[in-house]
């Protein structure tokens, strides 16, 4: 696969921690590995689902080496870089490249109140051309929810015709929909990632890419399975029953804070414990939450990834 051509199901992956809270790098590259052979088209490391700005720019890096020292394609991983700092984006964002890394993941410059389209662009131009790299492509994250930074049709545009080819995606992790579509309409050569994995079906049907989510980490067969069925010609009324146990599993987790309650339900099914383990300010399930949430895996069908990866 080349990194021009990652389509399909992608997973925003966890980051391991041990005890006391410092990486566990062994854990994290083997259970990328592991979603790159069971289900994943690619991965989507150093993002919101891996904790991402709860690490240092060196610990970023290091889970990247990691990565790649433990056998996972670069080509298949589209690493978040972006953070605040200009000059750090561009850094992390080369160090990728220079892992072999050909497509990253970059959120706006949040934190600031309502910057305007004209400050969004300056600050996307000057990375772009930071990182000016042969064959480097970059995908811009839409979250504002969490950023407060929208990433608009005019900042695409913009972006596209002063750096041609280079902007060929766009994560959307708004839960809109039609937001979506409107993208897909307005840019045709763009791919369109849902950060949702209810969103995957309707989005497949209406031109888009595929999906980055964090409930793939548990469930990335069956997103591979309802993405294959699409690609094959399935229409609604063959998919509901899978889409409908998608939404549900999605669901589960909305029940708690997501992350947490994600790497809890990854330490039940591996038992491995150390999954639990977050970075502040996420903390773990409380002893109650983890008895109810190992009580409502439990009430769903055999999970669909085999032989978890501890």
């Amino acid at each position: 696969m080349s990194a021009a051509g990652i389509r399909g199901v992608l997973s925003a992956s966890f980051t391991a921690f041990d005890s006391d809270g410092a990486l566990d790098l062994p854990r994290t590259a083997a259970h990328a590995a592991h979603l790159l052979t069971h289900g994943c088209d690619a991965i989507a490391p150093l993002g919101t689902t891996g904790e991402a700005n709860s690490l240092s720019g060196t610990e970023r890096r290091r889970v990247l080496e990691a990565l790649v020292a433990g056998g996972a394609d670069p080509l298949r991983m589209v690493p978040g870089t972006g953070v605040c700092s200009l000059p750090e984006t561009i850094e992390l964002t080369r160090h990728a490249y220079d892992c072999g890394v050909r497509t990253v993941l970059l959120l706006p410059p949040f934190y600031y109140p309502d910057p305007s389209e004209d400050g969004l662009f300056a600050h996307y131009s000057r990375v772009l051309d930071g990182c000016a790299l042969p064959g480097l492509t970059v995908w811009l994250y839409h979250i504002p929810q969490m950023s407060g930074v929208p990433i608009t049709h005019g900042l695409i545009a913009g972006l596209a015709a002063s750096h041609p080819g280079t902007v060929t995606g766009v994560k959307d992790s708004s839960g809109d929909l039609d937001h979506m579509r409107g993208l897909i309409a307005a840019f045709p050569d763009l791919a369109v990632f849902a950060g949702a994995d209810h969103l995957l079906g309707p989005l497949l049907r209406a031109g888009g890419a595929g999906c980055i989510t964090a409930t793939s980490n548990l469930i990335a067969p069956e997103l591979a399975a309802l993405a294959a069925d699409i690609a094959a010609g399935a229409g609604e009324e063959r998919t509901r029953v899978a889409e409908q146990r998608i939404g549900a599993t999605r669901a589960l987790f909305q029940r708690w804070p997501q992350i947490p309650a994600l790497k809890a339900a990854h330490a039940i099914r591996t038992g491995h414990a150390g999954w639990a383990a977050l970075r502040p300010p996420w903390l773990p399930l409380t002893n109650a939450e983890q008895a109810e949430l190992s009580r409502a895996l439990a009430d769903l069908t055999e999970p669909s990834l085999p032989e978890l990866s501890a």
